[in-house]
């Protein structure tokens, strides 16, 4: 299987999860490619699956990755995809929050014309260290209100790495289904 894996990051926690599954689809056998959408614009075509990363911030996903889903959103829609929506939201129990980011990723869908196989919303970090005074501040006042750590002296990941394997496990599990001729779902 080739894999393509395309994410956007502010913090570097999206990056670390795409390179944790970069790392595990590696270690089962496969060729991946891992692309910042920033820096390089790999066109999907040639692999099997593709996992786009992003990270949302002030309700919006990463503008890079949005141009490149938009730009290749019917090879996509031909493909074997996964959406990896990485939050704070998704650490959560508050509802409210959570019908507010499912809104957010619809939008997202629907502006980019993009239907994946998966959509997981993951969760995302505190990177107190990495903020400036009122970014540390704000993220400070919601973590509180949210119940987060409010320790500014060190980020606090939230990350579910058993969620990211099983994500990865869905993928390439429906990529061999496809391969026998199996129908592909979509979500």
């Amino acid at each position: 299987m080739k894999l393509l894996i395309v994410y956007g990051t502010t913090e570097g926690q999206t990056r670390k999860i795409c390179e944790f599954i970069s790392n595990e689809a590696r270690e089962a056998g496969y060729q991946v490619s891992l692309v910042n959408s920033l820096e390089s614009h790999i066109h999907p075509a040639e692999f099997d699956a593709v996992i786009v990363g992003s990270s949302v911030h002030a309700g919006r996903y990463q503008a890079a990755v949005e141009h490149y889903v938009h730009e290749h959103h019917q090879e996509l829609n031909s493909k074997i995809t996964a959406f990896l929506s990485v939050s704070l939201t998704a650490a959560s129990d508050e509802d409210e929050s959570w019908k507010e980011l499912r809104n957010q990723t619809e939008e997202f869908l629907n502006k980019t014309g993009w239907n994946p196989t998966f959509v997981e919303q993951v969760a995302g970090a505190l990177r107190y260290t990495k903020y400036n005074f009122l970014k540390k501040f704000i993220m400070r006042m919601i973590a509180k209100k949210s119940g987060g750590s409010t320790d500014t002296s060190k980020d606090v990941e939230y990350t579910d790495w058993e969620q990211v394997k099983m994500l990865l496990s869905r993928v390439m599990k429906e990529v061999k289904e496809s391969k026998r001729g199996d129908p592909v779902s979509k979500r």
